[in-house]
This record gives structure tokens, C-alpha cells and sequence, in this order.
């Protein structure tokens, strides 16, 4: 696209490439050219997930979300690493700060990746895109991929059509080109089972979907979803970029060494909820935040996730309030196998030193879970909910990792 012919706004999505796994190789360049998984203690004998891999370890079927010991079992010459989120977060700010050398319009969407707007840049794309590059690569000796199209959508997906070190650039008037014969689930926002759904339609492209009926599509999912699914098919996203962007959310989670019974291990699973639940309280502190929505994750042995949300009218950091909501929602969650993991979440955050309008009680359930998960709402009964401060089984807590990177 040209200064002359681009549309009224200029959109570009970059990425940081293998982010955690690039670090990595900064400190060990020695493991160049080899299989590398981040994730957990870098162990695959004990419990825990890939958090990425490099490029080279991909090619073997790795990717983020898989268990350590799979990984290990599919390319047994890969070098496992410990995840190092202080390291990673401080790499993040470096490059986000260099980018600051071509505009100062930029959205954080977490610790690999941020929106740019180059509108009012003077330069040809691809010339923008090179100085972008080599500004992220000067700061940190990374590389990144970058998208441009006429929005944050487009700029998004177009972003990963040529990782790493890629630079597409999708105008408006080549959208049926270059996006229509890509996969649906490409589009961000369609998950698995959006995209599930689609492919028992028989839609498996985005020009498939682009070709669909909006009025079909409204009756096959939701008024809302549907003509979404539409405008999104033809590369239509009049978001803003959000420049000043508030966290959305503080969680912790742990994956246990051993699925814990979900009655025998009773004490031990309240124990971790409990601490938990104070880290959360600590890091909100910390960082001068508030959340109105306390919500918990559980993963049963069988890799089934579930999640249960609490919204109250006053936003808390505390964490005697946030252990209670946490057990509240375990109460509406029917446990009968054995649990792999358990995390904290809260959200709906606002500075700690900012009046909040009240806001009704309401509990959520996150909408992406199952129609069985949302039925799984009978209490446990005598519940007990442990006094702060027990003592603590020997866990692997740490971080939940922010915005997993899979590219």
C-alpha cells in the first residue's frame, strides 16, 4: 500500500518470534539451531506445560499447552528450560520502548505483542515495517514479525502469514486474495469450538464464511457472534487502538506434582487455593490495583478445564475476600475426578485510589466453557474453607504465564 492508496487508517500488529524461547537462546546461543520447550521447572519428568518452543522443536509437533512429558516423548534430544517471567517482562519492556523511536501510538496486548498505529507516520509500509524491525532487534537482539493492513484485525492475521521474521502487508483490496483461502480459525476470535461448529456447517475458510448468509449465521450461533463472524470473513474491524490500556486481569496458577483426589486430598487442594488466592491479593497490592470478579480454573486429570466466575459490587485486593469468593465458586463446581491443576483469577480491575460506581451482584461463568461444564453447578457440600496462613504442601507455584505466545 502507498501513501496515495492506502485506506484512511494504517494498522500494524507485531510479534515478537518463539518470545520466551528467543530470550532463552540470547543467554544459551549454544542451542542455536536445536530443538528448545520452555516451560515449568524445564524438567519433563515432573509435572507441567510447554509455555513455547523454538522453531526447530516445532517441526517435531511441540507447541505450547502440551505436557512436558509428551514433548519429551516426541523429540527425545530437546532441551527443556525453566521459565524466567522476570527476565521475559523486562525483554518486553526493552522492545516495547524502542518502538517509541516510529510512534508512540502503540496498544499492549501482553508480554510478546502490540498494535501500532502508523496513520499519521510519514513512509511506505514496508519501510516502516524494516524500521520497526530493526529497532526491536537493535534494543534486544530479537526478532519479530510484523502484519499492516487496514485495521487491527487484518493486521493481526497478517502478522503470522510469514513467521518468523515476516512482514505482510494485506490492503483492503486484497483481502479475498491473500485472507479468504486461510483456515477460518485464523480470524482471532474464533476458538476451537466456534471453529468446530463452523467446520459441521461445512465452512472451513475464511472465504467460506464470507460467503455464508449473515442472517444464516445469526440462526447457527448467536445475533451478536454471527454477524460478527460476518463482518470479521470481509476484514471489517472499526476497533480503536486502545492506548492507555488498564491490566484486565492478576491470576496464579499451579499444576500439581500429583492429580490431587478431590476428597481425600481435600486439606491440601484448600491449602493451595488459600495461598493462591493471598499471591493474587499480593500482587494487586503490589501494582496498586483492585478486581470486582474473582473467578477459579480447574483442569481435571483427564485435561478437562473448567471455570467459575464471582462478580461483587465492591472491587477488593484483599485476600481474605478473594479466598472466600475462590471458595464459593469451588462450591459450583462438581468434583468427582482427580484435579491436575487449580488457578486464581481476578479481574475487572481498577486502581486501588479510583472511586467505583457499585455494580450488581452477578456470577459469570466463562462463556467458553462447555455446555456439561456450565451444568456442573451443584455445591460440594461441607466445604470447609482453611484458616490464612496454613501451612503450605511442597507445590510448584508459580506465575501463570501472561498471553501464552505460540508464534
Amino acid at each position: 500500500m502507498s501513501d496515495a492508496s492506502r485506506a484512511v487508517r494504517r494498522i500494524a500488529h507485531l510479534d515478537m518470534d518463539a518470545f520466551y524461547a528467543s530470550v532463552e537462546l540470547l543467554r544459551r546461543p549454544d542451542l542455536r539451531g536445536q530443538p528448545v520447550a520452555i516451560g515449568g521447572r524445564g524438567d519433563p519428568t515432573r509435572r507441567g506445560v510447554v509455555t513455547t518452543a523454538t522453531y526447530e522443536a516445532r517441526a517435531f509437533g511441540i507447541h505450547s499447552g502440551m505436557a512436558l512429558s509428551v514433548a519429551a516423548r516426541l523429540c527425545p534430544q530437546c532441551v527443556f528450560l525453566p521459565v524466567d517471567f522476570d527476565r521475559y517482562r523486562e525483554v518486553s519492556r526493552q522492545f516495547k520502548q524502542a518502538l517509541t523511536q516510529v510512534t508512540t501510538a502503540i496498544e499492549d496486548r501482553g508480554i510478546d505483542e502490540v498494535y501500532l498505529d502508523l496513520t499519521e507516520v510519514p513512509g511506505e509500509d514496508r519501510d516502516l515495517a524494516l524500521r520497526l524491525q530493526t529497532a526491536v532487534f537493535e534494543a534486544t537482539g530479537l526478532t519479530c514479525s510484523i502484519g499492516i493492513g487496514p485495521n487491527k484485525l487484518v493486521a493481526k492475521i497478517a502478522s503470522d502469514l510469514d513467521k518468523p521474521r515476516g512482514i505482510s502487508l494485506v490492503g483492503a483490496e486484497q483481502i479475498a486474495q491473500r485472507l479468504w483461502p486461510l483456515a477460518a480459525r485464523k480470524i482471532p476470535g474464533i476458538g476451537p469450538k466456534a471453529d468446530a461448529r463452523l467446520k459441521a456447517l461445512g465452512i472451513e475458510t475464511i472465504g467460506q464464511l464470507a460467503a455464508s448468509d449473515p442472517g444464516w449465521l445469526v440462526q447457527q450461533f448467536t445475533e451478536r457472534y454471527g454477524r460478527w463472524l460476518h463482518r470479521a470473513a470481509h476484514g471489517l474491524d472499526d476497533r480503536p487502538l486502545d492506548l492507555d490500556p488498564e491490566p484486565r486481569s492478576r491470576s496464579r496458577e499451579t499444576t500439581f506434582q500429583q492429580d490431587l483426589h478431590p476428597v481425600r486430598d481435600w486439606q491440601q487442594l484448600a491449602q493451595v487455593l488459600a495461598a493462591l488466592s493471598k499471591q493474587v491479593s499480593e500482587d494487586l497490592r503490589k501494582r496498586g490495583y483492585r478486581g470486582r470478579t474473582v473467578g477459579i480454573k480447574l483442569r481435571f486429570a483427564d485435561f478437562r478445564t473448567v471455570t467459575r466466575d464471582r462478580t461483587v459490587e465492591t472491587p477488593l485486593d484483599d485476600a481474605t475476600g478473594i479466598r472466600k469468593l475462590a471458595f464459593e465458586c469451588l462450591t459450583r463446581v462438581e468434583l468427582k475426578r482427580p484435579i491436575r491443576l487449580v488457578g486464581v483469577r481476578v479481574g475487572e480491575l481498577s486502581p486501588a485510589n479510583q472511586a467505583t460506581a457499585p455494580s450488581s451482584v452477578v456470577p459469570q461463568d466463562d462463556r467458553a466453557a462447555s455446555q456439561s461444564q456450565l451444568a456442573d453447578r451443584r455445591p460440594v457440600r461441607n466445604a470447609r474453607i482453611p484458616a490464612a496462613g496454613g501451612s503450605l504442601p511442597l507445590f510448584d507455584l508459580m506465575d501463570e504465564a501472561p498471553d501464552l505466545p505460540d508464534n
